[in-house]
């Protein structure tokens, strides 16, 4: 699933191409109208024809994209992928909605197992209600952190991936964070000492920051645009290496099942 950085990349590349501009329509495609989580295509071509575009930005992994009148949310769930036009190569049969706009520039939704949604909201009540700090924002301090790990008996890596705690986190950079701050991913939260809180902090936005500048991962089919591929792959140290050495003392990376998530990490630099 496409993770903060992969979220931040697409918006990235949508800016760009939508900001300023009028929306025409928005349609589902082949005859997927489950896409449209919280309107039918009529209700939304009537929220959404002739509204200019004033935003598009990220929160947790959102899309979020801003009209006068409310704001249109894109979630890509496992593989989600936006891109402008459609080429002689593309088998439309993999798109299951588009949005077209008054310039004549149309952005599709590309979807291989159709798991990705679109809502309208009036507000973004339903969505701050669900989500959690932002780990690139200000309010993401140490001492947030280091709260929300004392008052949890559960143990560190569900509790990282609890969108509600922290927005945008998911398999991948958790654990990536947990190896660059060697905490165990089994690790209970309220047994952590404050020199790994502080590694952890640091590593958390440093990690995803590094990423958005490779413009994300691409494990299988993430494409932050256009077919272009995310490159933070390179840079992994931890995710999918299980069976090579450690980047830092050699041993061989490991991958066990947390709470049903394959999990990968150092058994030397992260001692439970």
């Amino acid at each position: 699933m496409p993770e903060l950085p992969e979220v931040q990349s697409v918006v990235n590349y949508l800016r760009p191409i939508i900001i300023n501009q009028t929306i025409a329509s928005v349609i589902h495609l082949n005859d997927y109208t489950k896409v449209f989580e919280t309107h039918s295509t009529e209700q939304l071509n009537k929220q959404l024809a002739g509204q200019k575009i004033t935003n598009v930005w990220r929160r947790g992994k959102y899309i979020i994209i801003d009209v006068a009148y409310g704001h249109l949310c894109i979630h890509l769930r496992m593989t989600g992928q936006l891109q402008e036009g459609l080429g002689k190569e593309d088998n439309p049969k993999h798109y299951t909605a588009l949005m077209g706009l008054v310039n004549g520039c149309e952005v599709y939704f590309k979807d291989y197992r159709k798991f990705g949604r679109i809502y309208f909201f009036e507000d973004l009540k339903i969505l701050e209600n669900k989500l959690g700090c932002e780990p690139l924002s200000l309010s993401f301090t140490y001492q947030y952190l280091k709260e929300g790990l004392q008052i949890s008996t559960g143990i560190i890596k569900p509790k990282l991936l609890d969108q509600k705690f922290i927005a945008g986190l998911g398999n991948i950079y958790v654990d990536e964070v947990l190896w660059k701050s060697r905490i165990h991913p089994k690790k209970k939260c309220n047994q952590i000492s404050a020199i790994k809180t502080k590694r952890l902090h640091r590593s958390i936005p440093e990690i995803l920051e590094k990423s958005i500048n490779y413009n994300g991962t691409t494990i299988i089919n993430f494409s932050p645009g256009n077919k272009t591929k995310g490159r933070f792959s390179k840079h992994l140290k931890v995710f999918g290496k299980q069976g090579s050495s450690c980047y830092q003392c050699e041993s061989t990376i490991k991958k066990i099942f947390v709470s049903q998530r394959g999990t990968h990490y150092c058994p030397k630099c992260q001692r439970l």
